[in-house]
């Protein structure tokens, strides 16, 4: 771990050092050095990320897929809201309009009285254990993450915007990023306010991000896999999470309109078998949205980025 750990800071100074410190000097933005060296190691991470998706995921695509890749524009559009996402980009627009508000709102928070809850310090001995801490973490933005999926798609003013994530008719292993970026912003509000309420540290919040992430493109991925009887009722698989981008019946219940689904956990399938929404069907369905078939009106979702966020905003303002 101790390797794994200089390896990595390693890394990070000297990418900082060759690449960004010149373009932070270049940009005269000399004040915000030591926020340009954090934002070097969720650039490293992401490109870590990226390796390990075409070296990794991609292998199992070639070698395991539910369906030939025909919609290569789509694709490539998934790629690029997938660098976007991981290389940092969306973190740097969110640093400069969200941060000052995370900042303000915490300090209020503080001036009222309203104490920061180390959830880590529950069970003195234990729960302060590095890796027994980063799983107790995991498991509550799990639980979060479980329920703010839900309302994705119960509430319909939010649903107009989750709905671009599920508009991709061909899934593969970069559809994961493939959302509205105001959608973006929302989720990221709950889970920094979240963490900052918890107490996680910094280190963990890093780790679970890229845990999960890495997860979930693997969920996203066009391989025929599922993780076995035992293995489904612990980890969302490609399989599961499939059946919850389902045309039709991944996110709506019953009758046209009325949203629902199923198969709404990000790691764990834990909350849908205790929340009844689970579906462990053996099938691997053609993925998509009901209004987008010809016989439901057709809906166009755009083709490019700045169309599907154009029509995302579209969507949101009729709602």
């Amino acid at each position: 771990m101790d390797w794994i750990s200089n390896t990595f800071d390693s890394l990070q100074l000297a990418l900082y050092e060759a690449v960004v410190q010149p373009i932070v000097f270049g940009l005269g933005l000399g004040n915000l050095l030591e926020d340009a060296f954090d934002a070097t190691g969720w650039l490293l991470l992401g490109l870590l990320q990226v390796a390990f998706i075409l070296g990794g995921i991609r292998v199992l695509e070639r070698r395991w897929p539910v369906e030939p890749v025909t919609d290569h524009a789509g694709v490539r559009t998934d790629v690029l809201y997938t660098l976007i996402h991981r290389l940092g980009l969306v973190r740097l627009v969110m640093f400069f309009t969200i941060q000052p508000l995370w900042d303000l709102t915490a300090a209020q928070l503080r001036l009222a009285g309203l104490p920061t809850w180390q959830l880590d310090g529950i069970w003195p001995g234990v729960t302060d254990i590095a890796w027994v801490s980063l799983l107790l973490y995991l498991v509550v933005f799990d639980f979060a993450g479980y329920w703010l999926h839900r309302w994705q798609h119960s509430l319909n003013w939010w649903w107009a915007l989750h709905s671009l994530h599920h508009s991709q008719r061909q899934m593969t292993m970069w559809s994961d990023n493939r959302n509205h970026l105001l959608d973006d912003v929302i989720l990221g509000t709950a889970f920094a306010l979240l963490a900052r309420f918890i107490g996680v540290e910094p280190g963990q919040f890093v780790a679970i991000t890229v845990i999960t992430q890495l997860h979930e493109s693997l969920q996203h991925a066009n391989v025929r896999l599922s993780f076995g009887a035992v293995g489904e009722r612990l980890l969302v698989s490609p399989r599961f999470h499939r059946l919850h981008h389902s045309i039709g019946i991944g996110h709506e219940t019953n009758g046209r309109g009325t949203l629902g689904g199923h198969n709404f956990g990000i790691l764990l399938t834990l909350w849908d078998q205790l929340f009844r929404t689970a579906s462990f069907a053996n099938r691997f369905d053609p993925t998509g949205v009901r209004d987008q078939l010809p016989e439901e009106g057709g809906r166009d979702y755009g083709r490019g980025f700045w169309r599907q966020q154009w029509l995302g905003l579209v969507r949101l303002v009729r709602h």
